[in-house]
C-alpha cells in the first residue's frame, strides 16, 4: 500500500478497516505467511512506526511472533516434558510427570506463557505452600516450572521467565551422623555376612546403596585393590531396576587391604562364577531392596549397637567428613562421584561430634609446645663474645717474667 508520500512501504502493509481502526500486517519472517499486528491502531502512522519497529526487530533478530506465546503452559509443558524426558533418569521422569500432573497444570496450565507474570508463580507456590507440600517438594516442583518457561525463552516464545525475583521456602537443616571408626566397626560387629561387607562398603567406599547393591564380580579388581562404580540398583513404583550411577560417572574406588581380603573371601564363598553375578543378593536370591534390607539387617544392627537414628547415608557422609578432613574436599568429591566439589561440602562433608574439642586441645596443645620452646631458649646460657675469649686466651699465654719487667 502507498504511504503518505505516494510510494509503496518497503516492509508490510498498512490499510484502514470499515470501523475506521487501522491495521498492519507483514510478512512472518520464519514462515512467509502474512500476519496482522495483534491490535489495530487509532491512525495511520501509529500503524506505520509499528511496522517500522517491527523491521528493526526483524534485522536485529530480536523479533518475536506476538502469538506465540499465546500457546498454554500446559500445551508448552508436554512438549518440553516430551523433549526432556529421553535425558532424565527414570525416577526423575516419574517424578516430574507426577509434578507436572498434581501441581501445575491443575493451577498454572491454563495460562498463556505470554500472560504468567512473577506474581503469578508467587501465588502458585503460596497455594502449594497451603496444601501441605514440604519445602523440599515445593523447590523441586518450581524447578520443574522454570524449565518449561526457560525452554520457552530458549525458542523465542516469550522474552523473558516469569520465574524470577522469587523467594523459596528454605529446606530444614538437617545434619547428617557422623560416626567415630569405633562406632562404625560396633555396627559392623552385629551384622552376618554378607551385610557386614556391605556396610564396610558403605562406610570405608563411601558408596551410595544403591551403587553397593548393584556391584557385581566383575567390578572387583582384587589384583590392583579397587573396585569399579558404573551402576546403581534403583526403585521406581516398586520396580527394580539398573540405571547409571547418580552422576553418570564411572569411577574406580582404591579400598584398604583389609577390606580387599575381606572381598576376596567373600567372592569365593558366595558369589557365583560368573562377572555379571551380583555380590549382594536376598535369601530368594534376588537383588536387595532398600526398605526390606533396612528394616532386616541395617535398622536391628544400629539399635544392638547402641546408637540413634543412623542410617546408611550417614556411613557415606562419614566416609566423606574423614577423606575430606586427612585429603581434601577435592579428594572426598573424587571418591564419592561429585562433578562439583560444592556438592560435597554442602551435603557431605561435616566435623563429627567431639572433633571440635578435638582441634581445641590439638590448638592448645602446639600452643604449649612453643611455650615450652621459648622459655627453653630464654633459659640457655650466651655463648662468650668470640673477642674476649680471644684477649683471654691471648692473656694467659703471657710471660710472667715480661709482665713484672714491665710494670
Amino acid at each position: 500500500m502507498p504511504n503518505s508520500k505516494g510510494r509503496r512501504r518497503r516492509f508490510g502493509a498498512v490499510r484502514q478497516l470499515k470501523s475506521g481502526r487501522w491495521q498492519a500486517r507483514y510478512r512472518d519472517p520464519a514462515t512467509g505467511e502474512l500476519q496482522a499486528a495483534p491490535y489495530t491502531f487509532d491512525t495511520k502512522t501509529d500503524a506505520d512506526v509499528w511496522l517500522t519497529t517491527t523491521e528493526a526487530e526483524i534485522i536485529r533478530g530480536t523479533f518475536r511472533d506476538p502469538d506465540a506465546g499465546k500457546i498454554t503452559v500446559k500445551e508448552w509443558g508436554e512438549r518440553w516434558f516430551q523433549a526432556a524426558s529421553p535425558h532424565l533418569k527414570r525416577r526423575t521422569v516419574t517424578l516430574y510427570a507426577g509434578l507436572l500432573r498434581l501441581w501445575i497444570y491443575p493451577r498454572m496450565g491454563a495460562y498463556e506463557l505470554s500472560a504468567v507474570r512473577p506474581i503469578h508463580v508467587k501465588e502458585w507456590l503460596l497455594s502449594l505452600q497451603k496444601a501441605g507440600l514440604s519445602a523440599s517438594r515445593i523447590r523441586t516442583a518450581y524447578r520443574v516450572l522454570s524449565q518449561v518457561f526457560a525452554s520457552a525463552v530458549d525458542n523465542e516464545l516469550i522474552a523473558v521467565t516469569p520465574c524470577r525475583g522469587i523467594k523459596l521456602p528454605r529446606l530444614p537443616e538437617t545434619e547428617p551422623h557422623i560416626l567415630s571408626t569405633a562406632e562404625i566397626e560396633r555396627l559392623i560387629s552385629h551384622l552376618r555376612p554378607p551385610h557386614d561387607l556391605l556396610v564396610k562398603l558403605l562406610a570405608y567406599a563411601g558408596l551410595r546403596i544403591g551403587e553397593a547393591f548393584a556391584l557385581r564380580r566383575m567390578d572387583v579388581d582384587l589384583a590392583n585393590g579397587m573396585i569399579w562404580v558404573d551402576e546403581a540398583l534403583l526403585e521406581d513404583a516398586g520396580q527394580q531396576f539398573f540405571d547409571t550411577p547418580k552422576s553418570h560417572q564411572k569411577r574406580p574406588l582404591a579400598l584398604p587391604t583389609y577390606l580387599v581380603k575381606h572381598l576376596r573371601a567373600h567372592l569365593d564363598a558366595r558369589v557365583e562364577d560368573e562377572p555379571e553375578a551380583l555380590l549382594f543378593l536376598g535369601r530368594t536370591r534376588r537383588p536387595l531392596r532398600y526398605k526390606s534390607w533396612r528394616r532386616t539387617h541395617f535398622d536391628k544392627a544400629v539399635d544392638l549397637a547402641g546408637l540413634k537414628d543412623v542410617t546408611p547415608q550417614d556411613l557415606r557422609a562419614t566416609h566423606a567428613s574423614q577423606v575430606a578432613d586427612r585429603h581434601g574436599v577435592m579428594a572426598a568429591a573424587r571418591r564419592l562421584g561429585h562433578a562439583n566439589a560444592s556438592v560435597t561440602t554442602r551435603h557431605y562433608a561435616r566435623s563429627r561430634d567431639g572433633q571440635d574439642a578435638e582441634i581445641a586441645k590439638q590448638l592448645n596443645a602446639d600452643h604449649q609446645k612453643a611455650q615450652r620452646a621459648r622459655t627453653k631458649k630464654a633459659k640457655a646460657p650466651k655463648r662468650p663474645n668470640g673477642n674476649v675469649a680471644r684477649k683471654l686466651h691471648d692473656h694467659s699465654n703471657e710471660d710472667p717474667k715480661s709482665t713484672e719487667q714491665g710494670a
